[in-house]
């Protein structure tokens, strides 16, 4: 059975108490990923450090009256090429049971209104490899291909990294 997603759900900051289920939803996402490998510690501290620092980003989740059904993750960032404040979407899940239902556009359009209202310049996204089903979900959503590239340079393991304070 599928909800109703207008009766049936809300889309609401999470919270610590949702930390296990939205550990969850990562661990699910980042299993279709080459670049990642899940790791329930680090997805729950990464998480922990985002909702007890809401001036980091945001996680908000779809939830109907008895689980959530998604997550989506916004990190806060500066642009100096836009010259203010910007976001980078980096997690948007829908569980598996719910996908295909309008839920993710749902969330996203969420997203992107929060992010007007706040008066953030831009959304960028970081995906994995995108098929091309995230290609037309991303673009009925507005969203562009761009020829910014991103690359890594791995540091150690976030157990083993402090979180830089400046200077």
């Amino acid at each position: 059975m599928v909800l109703c997603m207008q009766e049936l759900t809300r889309i609401e900051p999470a919270t610590i108490e949702d930390l296990p289920i939205l550990v969850e939803l990562l661990m699910d996402l980042f299993a279709r990923e080459s670049d990642f490998r899940p790791d329930y510690n680090n997805q729950m501290r990464g998480l922990r450090l985002i909702l007890e620092q809401p001036s980091r980003g945001r996680v908000f989740v779809l939830r109907s009256a008895s689980q959530i059904i998604g997550m989506i993750n916004l990190l806060f960032t500066i642009s100096t090429a836009e010259g203010g404040f910007v976001i980078i979407l980096e997690d948007l899940i829908i569980h598996k049971n719910f996908r295909g239902h309008g839920f993710g556009s749902q969330l996203l359009r969420y997203a992107i209104d929060y992010a007007r209202e706040k008066s953030f310049l831009r959304i960028t996204l970081l995906t994995h490899r995108m098929g091309e089903d995230s290609v037309v979900f991303f673009t009925k959503n507005g969203f562009q291909r761009s020829d910014m590239v991103p690359m890594r340079l791995w540091l150690g393991s976030s157990a083993e990294t402090s979180i830089p304070l400046g200077g």
